[in-house]
């Protein structure tokens, strides 16, 4: 474990509210990638608290309410420890197809009120647009997040996957805190394109997958395709060749890895934040060593050098396939 309890904070934005750089992804608890066990998350969810991390990022769409009961439960008199992260925005499909997405002013606070009964808080630390809703001037959605702050339902708001033009205008509505999008090395294009813009306006950077999920760490180093019962298999970038294509560059980053002595998720982890004390990440795991492997990112130090060498090794656009499958491409960078 890393001695993060020296490690600074880093401050979201212009908001009051600070964390330690590494934070915990809370999906996987959901059943996302593969089956969860709920003791075994209220569990890690100790042991992470327990071990410096002060920040969990949950969403009501996560198990569709599972995932924001589930920290209510671990919560238990802990809840002043920790910096609490949660989203809406995402709604089922009637049909059964892709999420459909809801930014409507009265879906807003219904929505809020939903998520603090299931989290059993009177506040949401951080609370995100988990999709912008195009259907929905953002300046509308973003009113109603602020009437949150004013109720004290909400301590900071911000947005998830929006463009340079749509960040600016939602802030130009109610400051954001924070925007949350995917930032590793293998997904620099539109991240570093948003970063600019965020930059210009004092807004922190909370990396999601920033561990091009999984493709980074050394789980698949060495393999030649992908185990054919692997949750993963559903993102392009573990298909067919683009698997292939993207463990050649992830053989070039851990070869670095063990130069510097630490693992390749650490190596990762350690470059993004060294991008900026602007930016926060918030790696996902069900395992307590990957916990502490990816907490042990904060004792790595890497020098000009060094993080010049990483992003060359995998230049900007290197990676083979999308983000997500064509259906879920339509809801990132809007």
């Amino acid at each position: 474990m890393s001695n993060s309890d020296n490690y600074p904070k880093r401050k979201l934005g212009s908001s009051a509210i600070e964390m330690t750089p590494v934070g915990l992804g809370c999906m996987s608890f959901s059943g996302v990638y593969g089956p969860s066990d709920d003791d075994a998350a209220i569990e890690l969810i100790h042991y992470a608290i327990d071990n410096g991390i002060d920040a969990l990022d949950s969403s009501d769409m996560y198990g569709w309410g599972h995932n924001e009961e589930l920290l209510g439960r671990a919560l238990a008199g802990r809840r002043d420890k920790i910096v609490l992260i949660s989203k809406f925005g995402q709604v089922q499909n009637p049909d059964g197809g892709g999420n459909l997405v809801d930014g409507r002013p009265e879906y807003v606070i219904g929505a809020c009120e939903a998520s603090l009964q299931r989290l059993n808080t009177d506040v949401i630390d951080l609370y995100f647009q988990h999709r912008v809703d195009p259907k929905v001037p953002i300046e509308d959605t973003v009113g109603a997040m602020a009437q949150l702050i004013e109720q004290g339902k909400v301590r900071a708001i911000g947005i998830c996957e929006g463009n340079p033009e749509t960040i600016r205008r939602a802030h130009a509505a109610h400051p954001l805190a924070a925007v949350q999008s995917e930032y590793s090395l293998l997904y620099r294009e539109q991240a570093e394109e948003s970063l600019e813009a965020m930059r210009e306006l004092g807004i922190s950077y909370m990396a999601y997958a920033p561990l091009g999920r999984g493709l980074l760490t050394n789980q698949f180093l060495g393999m030649d395709s992908l185990p054919e019962d692997d949750p993963h298999a559903r993102h392009p970038r573990y298909a067919g060749d683009n698997f292939t294509h993207n463990m050649e560059l992830a053989t070039r980053v851990a070869a670095i890895a063990e130069e510097k002595g630490c693992t390749p998720a650490q190596l990762c982890i350690a470059w993004l934040l060294a991008q900026g004390n602007d930016i926060v990440s918030i790696p996902g795991t069900k395992r307590r060593e990957r916990l502490d492997e990816n907490m042990g990112a904060l004792d790595v130090a890497l020098s000009a050098e060094d993080l010049a060498r990483i992003s060359d090794v995998v230049p900007v656009g290197a990676a083979a396939g999308t983000r997500y499958p064509a259906g879920g491409m339509k809801g990132v960078h809007i």
